[in-house]
């Protein structure tokens, strides 16, 4: 009997998903398990498997259409089964109805890089995307700003020792996650977002670090990183970094974050202001380690520093207390012998 395969709902935040690979034709035989498509979603390309044994009657969609969820993809029936004409036309113009769907936003992947034409560069369907998130959070996020300069010349030494012995090596970006979990941990406004008359914390500690990939920015969450070791942060983060420039994160890769990473520091960047992620209560930007002649006891001495800038959701959390988070995350990093 035949049976329509339809797009399903890959994560939480998902509405709709564009073809960006058909892996099989009409007359296929396909085994529960196999792919049929990559579909890309508002936060990652990912592959659809057929849900059962059967052969190809139809594929309905098209390389680089943009479909909604529930959309029919493709018919499975038997060997020798027919399927008539107006069945697969009613499958067809389900999608048809909303003519928003009917466009493609991306180019088929074999040519889905960036491609200078003239003046105008074209941009994937996840750049506009992201474009579209950015400029709801400043539209919809009130945020206010806060700056601070953390000493960290302990965590240097410190870290060089790790690694002398490390079976992972350990980068600076693992002791912020740290630092930031613990925070949000002490601190647990920090991980709301505003639920009618109240504020709905998370039920877990995730923490997202911005990751730049052929595609664009991404944020992978570190899962659970408050009940983690520095190394276990280290080795969780390096194969999220791969998965992500291998463009092999899945929905799940990309969600339960509380708050997001982004460190400019490797490219000079000594201050800056991130944008708040949305569903997130902030998000902290991290500038470079550069010297710094600081007093003590009545010295200048040379340390080395980092500028920690926080962006707010101030319908989450006031001033006083987002400001007593940052001071606990940079107090935090000072005496890395609490990270642990």
């Amino acid at each position: 009997m035949a049976k329509e395969i339809r797009l399903p709902k890959f994560g939480d935040t998902m509405e709709e998903g564009t073809v960006v690979e058909c892996k099989v034709a009409p007359g296929d035989h396909v085994k529960s398990g196999d792919i049929l498509f990559e579909i890309e979603t508002d936060k990652a390309t990912v592959e659809l498997e057929s849900p059962a044994d059967g052969y190809v009657k139809q594929v309905l969609v098209t390389v680089g259409q943009n479909c909604r969820i529930g959309t029919p993809l493709i018919v499975l029936g038997e060997r020798d089964e027919k399927i008539s004409d107006e069945y697969v036309k009613s499958l067809k113009a389900e999608d048809r109805k909303d003519p928003r769907h009917q466009t493609p936003d991306i180019r088929p992947k074999e040519s889905r890089r960036q491609k200078i034409e003239g003046k105008r560069i074209t941009v994937s369907r996840f750049q506009k995307l992201t474009a579209e998130k950015m400029l709801r959070s400043k539209q919809e996020i009130p945020c206010f700003y806060l700056t601070v300069r953390a000493d960290i010349t302990e965590l240097v030494a410190h870290r060089e020792k790790l690694n002398e012995t490390a079976s992972i090596k350990v980068a600076y970006n693992d002791f912020l996650i740290k630092a930031v979990a613990m925070g949000l941990e002490k601190f647990p406004i920090m991980t709301g977002q505003l639920d009618g008359d109240s504020i709905r914390l998370a039920d877990a500690i995730g923490v997202g670090l911005a990751i730049e990939t052929q595609e664009g920015l991404v944020a992978p969450i570190i899962k659970d990183a408050n009940r983690k070791t520095i190394t276990e942060i280290a080795r969780y983060k390096s194969e999220l970094i791969d998965k992500a420039q291998n463009n092999q994160l899945n929905p799940e890769d990309l969600e339960g974050g509380c708050i997001t990473i982004t460190n400019l520091g490797s490219l000079g960047i000594d201050s800056f202001i991130p944008i708040v992620v949305p569903g997130q209560c902030s998000i902290l930007g991290v500038g470079r380690i550069k010297d710094a002649c600081l007093p003590d006891d009545n010295n200048l001495n040379i340390r080395k520093t980092m500028i920690l800038t926080l962006s707010v959701d101030h319908k989450v959390a006031n001033g006083a207390y987002a400001a007593q988070f940052l001071d606990f995350v940079k107090k935090t990093l000072e005496n890395p012998a609490t990270l642990k």
